[in-house]
């Protein structure tokens, strides 16, 4: 199924007290390859392989369901770091912040994504005062997933050292 996601990535300055109040999702996930992406990715019982055009703050994506032995036979083949995160599903109004908790090679990153119904509303969002700096097109989990894990560690520190950024 196609679908056009538009959608901002700030990094976290704090992350929420309360976590324990909202629906997570264990997501773990690879990269077939990143230009153009195809990732498969378990999201708590669910399995896919997606294929995403494009890329910044607008771009279409395809989702395909996969069985959980086609997931563990292509995870496999993945290239690179394998991701792991806990995401939070936060209601921001009519919104919904998604905030990816890092696990593995890169413990210690956090960062929240909103979905918008259209780019003028992304253009207006007011992000709340415990995101961090803007990273929308310039980090992504594709690139991620292409460290090696001296160069995760590395990369998590200096970018969380600075999520104070607006």
């Amino acid at each position: 199924m196609e679908h056009v996601e538009i959608e901002r990535r700030f990094l976290v300055r704090k992350i929420p007290s309360d976590l324990g109040r909202f629906r997570k999702r264990v997501i773990g996930q690879g990269y077939l390859c990143v230009s153009p992406t195809v990732r498969v990715r378990r999201d708590n019982d669910d399995y896919y392989l997606t294929y995403k055009n494009g890329s910044g703050l607008a771009h279409t994506e395809y989702n395909l369901p996969l069985t959980p032995e086609s997931y563990e036979h292509l995870i496999a083949k993945a290239d690179g770091i394998c991701i792991r995160k806990d995401r939070y599903e936060i209601p921001d109004g009519t919104l919904t912040i998604e905030l990816d908790i890092f696990h593995g090679e890169l413990e210690g990153l956090s960062w929240a994504e909103v979905e918008f119904p259209s780019t003028e509303a992304a253009e207006a969002y007011k992000k709340p005062a415990w995101f961090g700096k803007e990273v929308t097109g310039i980090y992504t989990n594709a690139a991620l997933s292409r460290m090696i894990p001296g160069q995760a560690a590395a990369f998590v520190r200096k970018v969380m050292s600075g999520t104070s950024e607006s």
